[in-house]
């Protein structure tokens, strides 16, 4: 018996197979990998990834799909449910308790809280091989988004300093019950080697993405005010004339390196 998906979860349930297929084929899990799957919903993608991996990890907020999950899963592999918030859950942490080097996540992530997903996940990159998740298109295209892009924003910086961010395809809303009012996407997200992630003080940049961000239109050396100089700009080898859209994401970096007084 399919569940009723719940709007206060944004639940919107994978059903079409040729989709799951092309997901789990991208995703292609080996016996010896550590696969963590979030929100796994009726298990559209869970028990094909369960039978490649031979076991996983689900996080699951929604009480009432836990059950039935369970049962269909024991004749699959071994499946071990977390009833939880996902962005309560330390994935760091939890490897380590659990032995694991790297954790493989995917999911159909919730479009209303999908970024909060996204952030909390890279927090932990380091515990992380790879990530393979559902999400919006239109937020795919930001993520993935160039400098000079109009849809290239904060998302497209802080994500692609620290992962590979690579969109894979398109799913339409006829694939999801309740069908979703705009199209979807799946993308794969690798960490970056720890060499290769900014030198800056995490708080640092996140300040200065944001703010540079916080208002398009204006130049930098209007929007950084609260942060920074004219003078430290251009110490960054930065144009204070130019506005965020046009910086590549190391010139965020280059600016949260500046000391400033």
């Amino acid at each position: 018996m399919s569940a009723r998906p719940k709007k206060s979860f944004g639940q919107h349930f994978l059903h079409e197979k040729r989709y799951i297929e092309r997901i789990v084929s991208a995703i292609s899990p080996r016996p010896e990998d550590q696969v963590i799957e979030i929100g796994p919903g009726e298990g559209a993608l869970t028990l094909p990834l369960l039978a490649a991996a031979g076991k996983m990890t689900a996080i699951e907020l929604d009480t009432d799909l836990i059950p039935d999950l369970t049962a269909r899963a024991a004749a699959v592999g071994s499946l071990q449910i977390i009833h939880a918030d996902v962005l309560k859950v330390d994935f760091t942490a939890l490897a380590r308790e659990r032995g694991v080097e790297k954790w493989r996540v995917a999911g159909n992530l919730p479009y209303y809280i999908s970024s909060p997903i996204l952030f909390h996940c890279v927090e932990h990159a380091a515990a992380i091989a790879d990530m393979h998740f559902m999400l919006q298109k239109e937020v795919v295209d930001r993520m993935a988004a160039e400098p000079g892009s109009k849809v290239y924003g904060r998302l497209s910086v802080m994500l692609q300093l620290v992962c590979q961010v690579e969109p894979l395809f398109t799913v339409p809303p006829g694939a999801f019950r309740p069908p979703p009012k705009v199209d979807s996407a799946v993308v794969r997200m690798r960490p970056l080697p720890t060499e290769q992630l900014p030198k800056a003080s995490p708080d640092r940049l996140h300040a200065v993405v944001k703010a540079a961000f916080a208002q398009r239109r204006k130049t930098l050396g209007n929007a950084l005010k609260q942060v920074m100089d004219t003078q430290a700009i251009l110490a960054a080898d930065v144009d204070p004339k130019a506005r965020a859209e046009d910086l590549a994401p190391a010139d965020f970096v280059r600016l949260a390196l500046i000391e400033t007084t």
